[in-house]
């Protein structure tokens, strides 16, 4: 029985393979094509081509971002509008501090502008003037030999101001210089053109050249 079950399975098997030899050989003459170079036709369509390829544009992001709008470069510093205020506000204020000690000036102002924060006043600007520096000079006993005793630098700072009201000003006033530190000078005014004038440096030689062009 067993060796009668075998030639049936070897049998079964042989037409199976036959079968399937019959197949590829009638789809490859219908195609019209060698069986090698349909082979070689199949292994190619399964190739990866991007491989084969540059990669252009990977980890690029500039593209994806919107066109950079060159700007304009600014000739000279223009002056904002002076506001001159109402019946019941003032307008443009400059809080200025003077002193000796940079370090004192420094955290004045910055008091100032905390200050001015925390009692909704509206804070313009908060700049730096240049130093000063002046010279110390003593004189003989008959004023003839005059020697130079020693060098004073002074430091400036600016808080602008806008839309103080005329009620809270004494008030404003008032705090400010009751904490006024010792050695520096605190003085408010209202903002000038010459004011704006003296931030900027003076340089006549520009000023004879456009003298020219006009």
């Amino acid at each position: 029985m067993s060796v009668a079950l075998g030639k049936l399975l070897s049998l079964g098997k042989e037409s199976v393979l036959k079968q399937r030899s019959v197949f590829f050989s009638l789809a490859f003459k219908s195609s019209g094509r060698n069986p090698i170079c349909s082979i070689g036709s199949l292994q190619q369509s399964f190739q990866r081509h991007y491989r084969s390829k540059p990669s252009h544009g990977i980890g690029r992001y500039r593209h994806l971002l919107p066109p950079e709008v060159p700007q304009k470069r600014k000739n000279h510093v223009e002056m904002k509008e002076i506001d001159p205020g109402t019946e019941h506000q003032y307008g443009t204020l400059n809080v200025v501090m003077t002193g000796y000690d940079v370090s004192l000036v420094e955290h004045y102002a910055q008091y100032v502008h905390r200050l001015c924060n925390k009692l909704s006043v509206k804070v313009v600007e908060s700049y730096a003037m240049p130093t000063k520096t002046v010279e110390l000079v003593l004189a003989g006993d008959h004023g003839t030999k005059v020697r130079v005793d020693g060098h004073l630098t002074s430091h400036q700072r600016v808080v602008q101001i806008n839309q103080l009201t005329a009620t809270f000003t004494p008030i404003f006033l008032e705090i400010i210089q009751n904490n006024l530190p010792e050695g520096v000078h605190l003085l408010v005014k209202e903002h000038t053109e010459e004011d704006f004038r003296i931030r900027l440096k003076v340089r006549p030689e520009l000023d004879e050249l456009r003298a020219k062009l006009q």
